[in-house]
């Protein structure tokens, strides 16, 4: 049995700010920071054997505090960035809908291939994580993995293990420096514990679609 722990980042300028981050970068909060701490302490009394990083600023960040607590070097991998939305990141979310309609929607129908210029649609999105969380079940079977990520990226993984069409609206709640728990038997995933924020004080949930 393979035990995946996937954390989302702490929260983060734009996170406050409802700006769209994709592949670009905005800096823990203060409380962000904290959320991040809080997480490293939860995460330092468990077994961990590899840790993995997006190689975003916020999610490696996030990283290095768990890292500073259990000891294991930080494995940066791109393909567990967010979605990126190319021209649009830095936008608001409704500067995007008025630029890019339909490019980021939580209601409605979905084009599952529209994407903003330089970015990646939900097909190739939802690919990638997938993909990405496959090779960690078969390259790290039988061990214990932490995982720092996105908000997207859950969202993704989410819909791969619960086999939800990533061209289908499904609103998923993922909070920031959340505890999210996974099993893999070496044929399917499980999710034991999602969105957890126990080690966090008032932690708010973000919706993804």
């Amino acid at each position: 049995m393979t035990r995946v722990v996937v954390v989302r980042h702490g929260q983060t300028h734009w996170n406050v700010e409802a700006r769209i981050q994709g592949h670009g970068d905005s800096g823990l909060t203060e409380e962000g920071i904290a959320q991040a701490e809080a997480i490293a302490a939860r995460l330092a009394g468990e077994p961990c054997d590899v840790l993995i990083s997006s190689d975003l600023g916020r999610a490696h960040e996030t990283a290095r505090r768990i890292a500073a607590r259990n000891g294991k070097p930080i494995i940066l991998d791109s393909r567990f960035r967010e979605r990126g939305f190319g021209v649009g990141e830095g936008m608001t979310y409704e500067e995007l809908d008025r630029a890019y309609p339909g490019a980021f929607l939580r209601t409605g129908e979905i084009d599952p291939d529209l994407s903003t210029p330089g970015g990646e649609s939900r097909r190739e999105f939802h690919s990638r994580v997938s993909q990405a969380f496959e090779d960690v079940a078969s390259t790290h079977a039988g061990r214990n993995v932490i995982v720092v990520a996105h908000g997207g990226v859950l969202s993704s993984l989410y819909r791969h293990v619960h086999a939800v069409g990533f061209d289908a609206m499904k609103p998923i709640h993922i909070a920031n420096a959340s505890y999210n728990l996974l099993h893999h038997d070496g044929r399917a995933w499980t999710i034991e514990t999602w969105s957890d924020t126990a080690h966090l004080d008032g932690a708010e949930s973000f919706e993804e679609a």
